[in-house]
């Protein structure tokens, strides 16, 4: 059976299951799309179809840093410039290690920030917690740092910056930082923990680490272009590659995942995470918003790909099904499937 065809015959009742209202897959084969399929229903009474439009939550940082790279790789921008160069953001004036933060350190969530958010931080102020280059933390605030860099250094919104990158070169018609009129009725209704259904949030003046909106085709061409570095130089795609900070040890502690089913190595590269199972070696982003679940893997050495969208806070378990389900690595949805029990374990 083909991975389409086992797909058909399971997705119907994995979103029953785990009362998820849509999922949509998208399959990259030698470097290209090979097909995508969406399953479920839009908005209760309507199929959900290739022209739903999903929020993809934290899959936005992966469009940010990709065109970030392609604007260094063009001599626009340089990884280890400090971003101080072009501003300080107003809470760290008074922080001498700020003005060392560079672009390759936001990407690979080194800024030395110890929260996603500012809001998470006392008085609701951004703090760094360490010497910037020296230890990783993922925060949406490093995203929001870079793409401030980016825009200042450029003189350019990052909605336009993605269209001339990203959008533009690699097809990209339907993704957007912002609400747009052509959103009525293709927008996917999410579910969250307590069975309600709603609309998705949005971010009006849009986001450099959450809220992109997006159809499965556009994102499974720009992780198919990612994944063959179209735009990049070999020294960007090495660079985008390195773990920075191994987190082996924390993402796979003892009695969470048994040992023989871990990575071998996995952190932070250049806007993905890097996972090394020993067999496989995979780039891999996931989003987590408020009934949104979404992921996004390739493995470059095998010009293989898989991009997957849920529409409900139930996803991650169908997410770690799909792979179970696809793919040949028992640590990649190993780890998924761990990740999905501990959102349980959290209700």
């Amino acid at each position: 059976m083909t991975p389409r065809a086992a797909l058909d015959a399971a997705a119907p009742a994995l979103l029953e299951a785990n009362n998820v209202p849509s999922v949509a897959v998208g399959w990259i084969e030698n470097g290209q799309v090979a097909w995508t399929a969406v399953y479920g229903e839009r908005a209760p009474g309507e199929r959900a179809d290739d022209t739903t439009l999903y929020n993809i939550a934290s899959l936005t940082k992966p469009i940010v840093a990709e065109t970030i790279l392609r604007l260094i790789a063009s001599g626009r921008l340089d990884l280890d410039t400090p971003l101080a160069t072009q501003f300080v953001d107003r809470d760290l004036t008074d922080d001498p290690r700020a003005q060392k933060i560079t672009l390759r350190h936001a990407l690979s969530h080194r800024t030395g920030v110890p929260q996603n958010w500012r809001r998470q931080m006392d008085d609701g102020k951004l703090q760094l917690a360490w010497e910037p280059g020296t230890k990783a933390h993922y925060s949406g605030e490093n995203y929001a740092m870079a793409a401030r860099f980016a825009m200042m250094a450029t003189q350019t919104r990052l909605d336009h910056l993605a269209q001339q990158e990203l959008f533009g070169p690699f097809g990209m018609t339907d993704t957007f930082f912002t609400p747009d009129d052509s959103w009525d009725g293709r927008v996917a209704m999410v579910r969250g923990e307590d069975g309600s259904l709603r609309l998705p949030d949005n971010s009006p003046q849009g986001s450099a680490a959450d809220d992109v909106h997006t159809t499965i085709g556009d994102y499974t061409r720009f992780v198919a272009a990612a994944m063959r570095g179209d735009g990049l130089t070999p020294e960007l795609i090495e660079a985008r590659g390195t773990i920075y900070d191994d987190q082996t040890e924390m993402v796979c502690p003892p009695g969470l995942i048994p040992p023989d089913k871990c990575a071998k190595a996995n952190g932070y590269g250049l806007g993905w995470n890097i996972f090394d199972s020993g067999s496989n070696r995979f780039f891999i982003h996931s989003g987590k918003d408020w009934g949104e679940r979404t992921i996004a893997v390739f493995e470059p050495e095998k010009r293989f790909g898989i991009v997957i969208f849920t529409s409900g806070a139930n996803g991650r378990q169908v997410i770690a099904d799909v792979l179970r389900l696809l793919v040949d690595d028992v640590p990649l949805y190993t780890l998924v499937q761990a990740e999905a029990d501990f959102e349980k374990r959290q209700r």
